[in-house]
């Protein structure tokens, strides 16, 4: 394998270094001040063709990589200034001649060759030309993303640009699905698509823009070409296929229609192939647009998920996967000054997963290996509405309301050995997990510009949160002893109810006083109050079908629980320079109350909080940016019930009453540089937290039975991250990057009461190069290497992967990807290797609305990956039956 990929690089290289003229020189005013950011590009005479083109740097320098003894046309432009054409003729040399724009410039002219150019730059804006960087394979956005410079797309379907993750997709300026990433990228038709815009710096409300600290913030819009706007426009595609054993098929029509009125989206799939449009773990991270507004304040407390640690897989996990999915998006101007948005998404999916593991407690060294068969089902539903009103600049009145639905049963069967002090006991298990949470999440905004310099900000949040999870375990051997429990039955069958009900209201009123056109003062008063109420029972059937209930106080929660945060901020922003200083603090009165057992136990306490960021603009496309805040970290009600909780058939766990909050220190600090001269990025940031007074967990194990409750630790836990990422754009065709990240963690906690400390390092590497040619087969390939190093264990993944694609005789498209991967520990006593190939052969005469198209996947028909994990107390290696090889045939016709 890695004989091929030296050939594929050898490859590379030489295509890269053919023979080839450079033509540069610099771009001037009438004065001879140097122009940055002016366009120029290189049309062949003899072919029409763009053969090059490039942005000038900050000294009016340009570069373009021309074929030699060829006529051309360049052509300059400068928003502002008169365009102007020279004529070159190359030779076999390497050119030079610098080049003078009039001032006295029509501003229309330079737009119009700028819309020409495959990147262009206009003050916080990136425009890509979609259609310089398709080469005729592609099919939907995320096949075109992948191809411009500074943009990533991840497997979960989030896009980077420049590092930053993308928080919004829009398409002609309508958020698409709330600006859900994952929907548009593997959704939105690639012919659709004319420009890609990059919104850096962005900020959704126009009045705040500039008053805070918007430089991590990026969206995206997606401009459609003019045959696509006021048309219904999409695609229908239908497949049927065959597997080892039954047969495969699909169903996806989708359909799109956008005027400057209303839009609509309308998105549905059938299969049973593992295209998971929206999975579970996707839902339940789905925020439907709504954000952390009480980011500024200094407070945590995040309402946690009562999920019972149902799978939330990716497709390649499941040995199947059957999926139905629906989803609609609108938006329509009512008036000028009022819009009104909206979607549903119903998902239903059945999922089958077989699974291999070995967990390995830390201390002790017992271990657990376990055969596990999962039967899954979950039922998805998402609804949103939201309304804005704008009747003008200086006042704005949003309200949104997202309700999430769902219905998720889990039933598995495993056979597991434990191995305790070197002996062997071996059973089957059999549980059930049920659920049916519903959450109702609602946002009323107020934003009014009183004069130039007095700015109001009224934000309000309210959850409403409802669960009830279910949990059953059929054991043969006894975990727990509890109080009231009957033993000496054939099977030991635990079941327990849990009723987990939240309702949170944040609000914040803002005022922002501008001082001077580059510093504002900035005042938050704002309240965080939370009510919940926590209720669980834990109960036995015994062989006869008759009901145990454990009606022990220690076996069941009655708890309720009140916290209120109400806080004053201050901020001062202040432009100086090349220096952008923010300073804050926020002054805390924290109250919190829990009633259980018949008693209340109450905590009052203040705070001060300091927060404080610093930019440093090294240049327009360069920045330093450096972020440290205090903040305090609030548990739920979930570790405060003192009961029992049955978390798995292995693990109990009983809440503390009397926790206090955590205080975390964070330091970050983020370098950027993005170059349009030579297409060249460069990102890295590294972030540091010391957690004080953390919450962890004390641990009793009885062989690998663990209970546990949580204390406040007096020793800090710390984690240290970074990454850095190095990437360039060169010879027009060609692109490359390189990638390292890593994370660092030590831990704190006791097990079977002594002090253990715990240490986790994970690294990943990743190199890659491309090919991005119009009539030639373009390639990809790179290596990655994933090193898991844990208390005592350490794991290896070596992964190379090249992808081919092929746009030929103006009719066929071909696609193929290969991935190897090489799994190990540190002592070989785990070494596995396996591969995955899929290719795909597409049949559209050109003008045609009919697509031909066959596929295969898992051409290998590997049976299996691997994976592990890490948690404090455990390591845990397993190995997932993933699905086998089949082969589709598709008809897609396109509106």
């Amino acid at each position: 394998m890695n004989k091929t990929l030296f050939v594929f690089a050898l490859l590379f290289t030489s295509i890269c270094f053919s023979q080839s003229v450079r033509f540069d020189g610099f771009i001037q005013d009438e004065q001879k001040n140097p122009l940055e950011m002016a366009n120029i590009m290189a049309i062949n005479n003899g072919t029409k063709a763009m053969d090059s083109y490039g942005i000038t740097n900050d000294k009016g320098k340009f570069q373009l990589t021309l074929k030699p003894n060829t006529a051309y046309t360049i052509k300059i432009s400068y928003l502002g200034m008169k365009s102007k054409e020279i004529a070159v003729s190359t030779k076999s040399e390497n050119m030079t001649q610098n080049i003078v724009l009039d001032g006295a410039g029509i501003e229309l002219e330079g737009v119009e060759i700028v819309r020409e150019m495959p990147v262009s730059i206009k003050g916080d804006t990136i425009v890509y030309n979609a259609d310089s960087f398709k080469s005729g394979t592609e099919k939907k956005l995320e096949d075109v993303l992948k191809k411009l410079p500074g943009v990533e797309v991840n497997a979960d379907g989030e896009i980077e640009v420049e590092g930053k993750k993308v928080s919004k997709l829009m398409v002609e300026g309508k958020d698409f699905f709330d600006g859900d990433t994952k929907l548009g990228v593997k959704n939105i038709p690639a012919d659709a698509i004319d420009k890609v815009q990059v919104l850096r710096n962005y900020n959704e409300i126009s009045q705040l823009k500039g008053l805070e600290n918007d430089q991590e913030n990026v969206a995206m819009n997606i401009k459609l070409k003019e045959g696509k706007k006021n048309f219904w426009f999409g695609d229908v595609t239908a497949g049927i296929g065959v597997a080892e054993l039954d047969s495969r098929y699909i169903i996806n029509p989708k359909l799109f229609y956008y005027s400057p009125k209303y839009s609509i989206n309308l998105i549905t799939n059938f299969n049973n192939i593992g295209e998971l449009p929206l999975t579970a773990q996707d839902y339940f991270k789905f925020t439907g647009g709504f954000k952390n507004m009480m980011k500024k304040g200094g407070s945590s407390f995040n309402v946690s998920s009562n999920d019972l640690g149902i799978s939330l897989l990716r497709n390649n996990r499941a040995k199947e996967i059957e999926t139905k999915f629906g989803a609609t998006n609108f938006a329509y101007s009512a008036t000028k000054s009022w819009n009104i948005s909206g979607f549903g998404i119903l998902s239903t999916s059945k999922t089958d997963l077989e699974t291999k593991s070995q967990t390995t407690i830390l201390e002790s060294g017992d271990q657990q290996k376990s055969n596990e068969n999962t039967n899954q089902k979950n039922n998805l539903g998402l609804f949103k509405l939201s309304s804005t009103y704008k009747p003008s600049d200086k006042f704005q009145f949003d309200y949104d309301i997202l309700t999430k639905l769902t219905k998720q049963e889990e039933y598995s069967d495993l056979f597991r050995e434990q191995i305790v002090q070197n002996v062997a006991t071996s059973e089957d298990i059999f549980t059930t997990k049920k659920q049916d949470p519903t959450s109702i999440n609602q946002n009323l905004s107020l934003y009014y510009t009183q004069s130039a310099k007095n700015i109001f900000a009224f934000e309000m949040q309210h959850l409403y949160q409802d669960e009830n999870p279910f949990y059953n375990a059929n054991l043969q051997t006894l975990p727990f002893d509890l109080s009231g429990y009957i033993s000496g039955q054939n099977r030991n069958d635990y079941n327990q109810d849990r009723f987990v009900k939240t309702n949170k209201l944040d609000a914040k009123l803002d005022y922002y006083y501008m001082v001077t056109p580059k510093s504002n003062f900035n005042i938050t008063l704002g309240n965080t109050y939370s009510y919940q109420n926590f209720n669980s029972h834990i109960f036995q059937m015994l062989d006869d079908g008759t009901r145990n209930d454990l009606n022990n106080a220690q076996n069941n929660n009655d708890v309720d629980y009140r916290f209120n945060d109400a806080f004053l901020g201050f901020h001062y922003k202040i432009l100086t320079g090349k220096f952008t200083f923010t300073p804050g603090v926020s002054f805390h009165t924290y109250q919190m109350t829990n009633g259980q057992l018949g008693t209340d136990y109450s905590q009052n306490f203040t705070k001060v909080l300091p927060d404080f960021f610093a930019l440093y603009q090294i240049k327009k496309s360069e920045t330093l940016t450096y972020n440290f805040s205090l903040t305090n970290d609030f548990t739920d009600i979930n570790q405060l019930a003192a009961g029992y909780v049955l978390s798995n058939y292995s693990s109990l766990f009983r809440g503390n009453r009397f926790l206090e909050n955590a205080t975390s220190q964070v330091h970050s600090l983020r370098y950027f540089k993005y170059n349009m001269f030579n297409f060249e990025n460069i990102f890295a940031n590294a972030t540091y937290t010391r957690k004080v007074d953390a919450i962890k967990t004390k641990a009793d194990f009885d062989g690998i039975n663990q209970s546990s409750v949580p204390y406040n630790s007096n020793l800090a836990d710390e984690t240290f991250s970074g990454m850095g990422n190095y990437g360039r754009s060169f010879l027009k065709n060609y692109k490359a990057s390189a990638n390292a990240s890593f994370n660092w963690s030590k831990f704190n906690n006791i097990q079977n009461n002594q002090l253990s400390t715990t240490e986790s390092f994970s690294q990943s590497y990743t190199v890659r190069a491309s090919t991005n040619y119009k009539n030639l087969p373009n390639i990809e390939f790179g290596y990655n290497l994933l090193i898991n190093k844990y208390s005592g264990s350490t794991f290896y993944t070596d992964k190379p992967f090249a992808r081919l694609d092929y746009y030929f005789l103006d009719s066929f498209s071909f696609v193929s990807e290969y991935e190897f991967y090489h799994y190990y520990n540190g002592d070989k006593t785990v070494d596995n290797e396996y591969d995955f190939l899929s290719a795909s052969l597409i049949y559209q005469k050109k003008n045609s609305k009919w697509e031909y198209k066959i596929s295969a996947t898992n051409l290998l028909n590997t049976k299996y990956l691997n994976d592990d994990s890490f948690s404090q107390f455990s390591t845990r290696v397993s190995q997932y039956t993933v699905q086998p090889r089949y082969i589709i045939f598709s008809l897609k016709y396109n509106l």
